[in-house]
């Protein structure tokens, strides 16, 4: 069978409908003037490859001959994978909310006007036969056909209109007269405590999604030197009891670790079961502070156990993460992941098949599709108690328990994965990496998201700037905001672990691309795409947190930090006026913009930087007494040695002695310098320094 358009495509979700009889275009100037020159509508097809009901909407229409011939007669047919565009998701989800006034989803399904692109009629999955309250797929391509070739100027009319309400859409970002306060943060936990699950953790009912902004900026809540802005003691409880119920429940993977996309159900029990690079770098920082906070060595499993999947199932080896996993194999979603309950006892010793049994509730009604999925019934606690054994020695059985139903797990047909490498989430997951390794002190945490680093200096910055994705050593696509300014974040993390002026120089570079290309002038925020991106139907400047954090928020705390470092007014000006531009929408509903509650954070209360000088192994040493010290996101540690000269900003003072020392810098004042390590702990201890 000849491929389509597609078949030179590098994206996984593109190439799987490289087959099908439908003549598909990826989003590209050849299918845009052929919609335009024979005034044909467009059919854009929107999903990613590990999105189950895209499979599902695939088999039913897209591989059918009879559905691909009216397809191919009536619509000009454009797939696009959402991951790689982002932009044109963004436009056209919230278009099909204003048509529909419905959520949107993937696949998502819309019919666009031939010159214009923009949409008259939309939706997500439609079935191949009438069902579910929705028309059949090929029923509504006649509809569509023949409502466009009958009403045109009606629907053009609409989609004046339509247009007209994207454009509308966008807040007033005018920083004039706004004034930064700490207002937003406290509504924002009060809107926190009022949609709060004290039951099963999380904000509201099923489906629930980690949302790790929202729990990171509960977290940064809930440090030293925050008590003036926020309730502390509110924000720790809600953060780290949703992140308790998620590590204990089905959304993470007890057998190999990872967290899934969401949960379907109120109690984090049954996951979609597809595995999102763009949320376990997130959940894994986030757990490894939880373990911070609280000691928990559930926290302390499930960030490693994260890490060592990551690094075992998702790092290229060139050294790029890849972006998913399926839900699905052989077919069946979640096949890979459930088990019957003879299987796991004949896999096991009678002793650990008790102690599993009861931990993971196996006496229990099986809870998928006849099967179990593994989620702990019982706490750790409950358990040993149970087999009146110490709580490490319940642990190490089961360890070993879930670690033979690892290995039999393994002969499985597993879930297919999507292996291109996206910028955007590879910086999520470099970030949450280096927080694991400077907290764990875990070295092969610090060479993975070394190597992730290296791969993306290496194969997506080019000619001074970056490309959004590579799959198979060919990169491309233009940058977005999100690549740049998560980019600078992680480069910020790394350098807490392990100093090198090579890499500082780099996120110098980035933040004034970030600057030159993105920023609208004057700087009233940041657009999500490039001044010399192609044109799109609208130009949005994204300030609410959604799949991944706000750029906007991301952006002015990347700023801010990068700032204070360098001394670079430029960096620091930027992030304000973010900020202010930001106010209108955060104002509106403050708990939607976790990422922008964080930079208003460190914009209150700059950030506290510690720089150690001196030899190698000594500051190395320093670090991690400092680190050992708990939880501080307000605080960062930057050990660098003696030879590292020429740096600037903060970076420069304190250069001239023989001897190690540190130098504790907040905002644009330094302190003296201290020459012992032990006065340096004494003092932070107790806060004397502030």
């Amino acid at each position: 069978m000849s491929q389509n358009a597609l078949g030179r495509e590098t994206s996984p979700y593109l190439l799987q409908h490289a087959d099908n009889p439908v003549d598909w275009y990826p989003w590209c100037d050849e299918a845009l003037a052929r919609a335009r020159e024979e005034n044909r509508p467009i059919l854009l097809s929107i999903g990613y490859s590990a999105c189950h009901w895209c499979h599902v909407m695939a088999h039913e229409s897209f591989e059918d001959e009879e559905t691909a011939a009216l397809m191919n007669k009536y619509f000009i047919n454009i797939k696009v994978d959402r991951e790689e565009r982002p932009d044109l998701d963004h436009i056209y989800q919230t278009a099909q909310h204003l048509l529909t006034r419905r959520t949107g989803g993937w696949p998502l399904t819309m019919f666009l006007t031939p010159d214009d692109h923009v949409p008259f009629f939309g939706g997500t999955y439609f079935p191949r036969e009438s069902r579910y309250g929705l028309p059949g797929f090929r029923e509504l391509l006649a509809r569509v056909h023949e409502a466009y070739r009958e009403n045109e100027a009606a629907i053009r009319d609409q989609n004046m209109s339509l247009q007209q309400a994207l454009e509308n859409m966008e807040p007033d970002s005018s920083p004039d007269g706004v004034t930064l306060g700490p207002e937003p943060l406290r509504t924002a936990i009060s809107q926190f405590k009022n949609t709060f699950n004290a039951r099963s953790g999380g904000f509201g009912g099923a489906p629930k999604f980690p949302h790790p902004t929202n729990l990171e900026f509960l977290l940064t809540c809930s440090a030293p030197g925050y008590e003036a802005l926020a309730d502390r003691d509110e924000a720790r409880n809600m953060a780290l009891f949703t992140l308790e119920k998620m590590a204990r429940g089905g959304i993470y993977d007890h057998v190999g670790g990872g967290f899934a996309r969401y949960s379907v159900d109120d109690e984090w029990m049954i996951p979609h079961f597809e595995k999102m690079l763009y949320d376990n770098g997130p959940l894994l920082g986030l757990t490894t502070q939880a373990w911070q906070i609280s000691g928990d060595k559930l926290f302390q499993d499930s960030a490693l156990e994260t890490a060592h999947w990551v690094i075992r199932e998702m790092q290229s080896p060139a050294g790029g993460y890849y972006s998913s996993l399926d839900a699905d194999s052989e077919g069946e979603e979640g096949k890979y992941y459930v088990w019957g309950r003879d299987e796991i006892q004949s896999l096991l010793d009678e002793r650990e098949f008790g102690i599993v049994r009861f931990h993971f509730g196996l006496d229990n009604p099986p809870n998928f599709e006849g099967r179990w999925h593994l989620y702990e019934q019982h706490t750790l606690t409950e358990t040993a108690q149970q087999f009146d054994m110490g709580e490490d020695a319940c642990n190490a059985v089961l360890k070993t328990a879930t670690g033979k139903l690892f290995h039999a797990r393994e002969q499985r047909i597993r879930p297919g994965r999507d292996d291109k490498i996206l910028t955007s989430w590879n910086a999520l997951m470099i970030r949450g990496m280096a927080t694991a390794a400077r907290v764990f002190d875990d070295d092969s945490l610090l060479a993975s998201s070394t190597a992730a680093l290296r791969f993306i200096r290496d194969s997506l910055w080019v000619d001074g700037r970056l490309l959004a994705t590579c799959k198979d050593g060919r990169a491309h696509l233009n940058a977005y905001l999100d690549d740049y300014a998560l980019l600078i974040e992680a480069i910020l993390e790394q350098l807490q672990v392990r100093w090198d002026t090579e890499l500082l120089n780099f996120a110098i570079e980035l933040a004034e691309v970030l600057l030159e290309r993105f920023a609208d002038d004057p700087c009233q925020g940041f657009y999500f795409t490039s001044h010399d991106h192609e044109h799109l139907l609208v130009r949005n400047k994204p300030w609410i947190d959604e799949t991944l954090p706000a750029g906007n928020g991301v952006a002015a705390r990347a700023l801010n930090l990068l700032g204070h470092m360098t001394a670079e007014m430029r960096y620091l000006n930027a992030a304000e006026q973010t900020l202010k531009s930001a106010w209108q929408s955060l104002e509106r509903i403050p708990y939607a913009h976790g990422s922008i509650l964080c930079a208003l954070m460190e914009h209150l209360i700059p950030p506290e930087m510690i720089i150690l000088r001196g030899p190698r192994e000594e500051i190395d040493a320093w670090r991690r007494s400092l680190n050992a010290l708990g939880h501080h996101p307000g605080r960062c540690i930057y050990a660098i040695a003696d030879h590292e000269q020429n740096l600037p900003g903060i970076l420069a003072v304190n250069t001239k002695s023989d001897v190690t020392r540190a130098q504790i810098c907040r905002g644009n004042q330094c302190l003296a310098p201290v020459y012992e390590l032990q006065t340096l702990l004494d003092n932070l201890k107790t806060d004397q320094t502030r």
